[in-house]
């Protein structure tokens, strides 16, 4: 008798167990229902001056982009958060073990928390459970994408280093309401981050440290909750496809030095070398901000190199006319000569037709005389005309003899002429060259790796 009365409770103890191990009977006991807006219209306490504390986390998921044009920083991140509701709590041990749920999100009262440096709503699906515990804490966990601003320095780029924030607050529940305190410290969220990462881009995450502090403002004052994300560019793309053909440039320009001053290359060559330069420029006005508190160091190498090459190529033409205006000087002797050769050979010519002319009007005096007179000019013609050959021979030896002392005198006198300054300004200026360019590459990747 006593074995069946035992039997028979062990089964009743057990159907009565069976009816209430579902989530739905423990909804029902909290009378938690979607029709039921106690639970979600005001904070979750019994009594007013109570303390809501609002612990959250937030894990680096994937960089996804960071625009130095309009400084904003698009990161992926895991948020969590999690909050006690005074009013929610039930015995796990009535309801088969029970220890949580999950609920619709709109069931509960959420805290208003939000990301001060937002500037874009987020449009990824939301998650639309929470999670909640037998002694009320309740769990929220969500994936945003968030796009933020961020305050850059590109004053080293593409060597730079970003430091950007994200301030999660209250909107309007003040310090003596909501408290926000984070779940794990700045080295365990480094850690997480670095665990979980999948993409990163052109940027390597260093670091995410966590503190908090205050806004006041209209006499009140809100806790905040500020998250300092630090990361660095990876360079490589930038130097191989920016800075290195700026620097090859700037060899062609200097070797362009070898080239011969008295011909067109030259100036056609360095006109070319600077307007690659200037397309360079046009590339890099796209990528840096509009506005910045310091000069980028990358618009300073352009500028200087660009400068140094406009300079080169002034010089360029400087030498160019002073060659030119040489060698127009040089032509002056050589026309000058021709043109007294061919006075020579006219005064030959008149001194001829003026002899003949004598000859003619001696012959009306009398014939005899005219016929003496006639074979004595012509005597004297053959003479003349002898002599003046002799002249013209003398004077080719002489044009001769002018230009080989020219050939070999030539550069004794070269410091009277503009060739020889022409050749000492554009040595100079090489060496100048070479000696800036030098100093300032030196300068400017100091600065870069400082």
């Amino acid at each position: 008798m006593t074995c069946i009365s035992l039997f028979l409770l062990f089964i009743i103890i057990d159907g009565v167990s069976c009816e209430v191990c579902s989530y739905q009977d423990v909804l029902d006991y909290l009378n938690l229902t979607a029709d039921n807006s106690v639970f979600k219209l005001t904070r979750p306490v019994l009594d007013h001056t109570h303390t809501t504390v609002v612990k959250t986390d937030i894990i680096l998921y994937a960089i996804l982009s960071v625009v130095e044009k309009t400084q904003t920083f698009v990161p992926f991140v895991w948020t969590s958060v999690q909050w006690k509701d005074e009013r929610i709590s039930w015995d796990p041990a009535q309801f088969c073990g029970i220890t949580e749920i999950s609920v619709p999100k709109d069931m509960l009262w959420k805290p208003d928390l939000f990301i001060y440096e937002m500037i874009q709503k987020d449009d990824s699906p939301p998650n639309p459970y929470m999670l909640v515990a037998y002694d009320g804490t309740v769990f929220y966990d969500e994936d945003m994408r968030v796009i933020s601003t961020c305050k850059m320095d590109v004053h080293k780029f593409p060597f730079d280093t970003q430091e950007c924030s994200m301030s999660i607050g209250s909107a309007i529940h003040c310090v003596k309401e909501i408290r926000i305190s984070p779940f794990s410290n700045s080295s365990r969220a480094t850690q997480f981050s670095r665990e979980i990462m999948k993409t990163q881009g052109e940027w390597e995450f260093l670091k995410m440290s966590v503190q908090n502090s205050n806004l006041s403002l209209y006499d009140r004052r809100w806790e905040l909750l500020t998250y300092t994300i630090t990361i660095k560019r990876r360079p490589l793309l930038h130097v191989i496809n920016f800075l290195l053909p700026i620097l090859f440039f700037l060899i062609l320009d200097l070797a362009s030095f070898f080239i011969a001053d008295h011909r067109g290359e030259k100036l056609g060559f360095k006109v070319t070398v600077l307007l690659a330069i200037s397309v360079l420029l046009l590339i890099l006005n796209d990528i840096l901000p509009s506005m910045s508190n310091k000069t980028p160091l990358i618009a300073t190498y352009c500028i200087v190199i660009f400068a140094l090459m406009l300079l080169s190529l002034l010089e360029t033409i400087l030498v160019t006319y002073l060659m030119e205006k040489d060698t127009e000087d040089e032509l002056g002797p050589w026309d000058s000569g021709e043109n007294k050769n061919n006075k020579t050979k006219n005064w030959s010519m008149d001194n001829k037709k003026e002899n003949g002319c004598s000859c003619a009007c001696r012959v009306c005096d009398s014939e005899k005389q005219c016929e003496l007179l006639a074979v004595d000019e012509e005597v004297n013609s053959r003479n003349d005309s002898r002599d003046t050959n002799v002249l013209q021979l003398i004077l080719d030896e002489l044009q001769k003899l002018q230009n080989t002392m020219h050939q070999h005198l030539g550069p004794r006198k070269e410091k009277m002429k503009s060739v020889f300054w022409a050749k000492k300004i554009n040595r100079f200026f090489f060496i100048f060259y070479v000696i800036t360019v030098l100093l300032f590459l030196s300068f400017i990747f100091m600065e870069w790796y400082s």
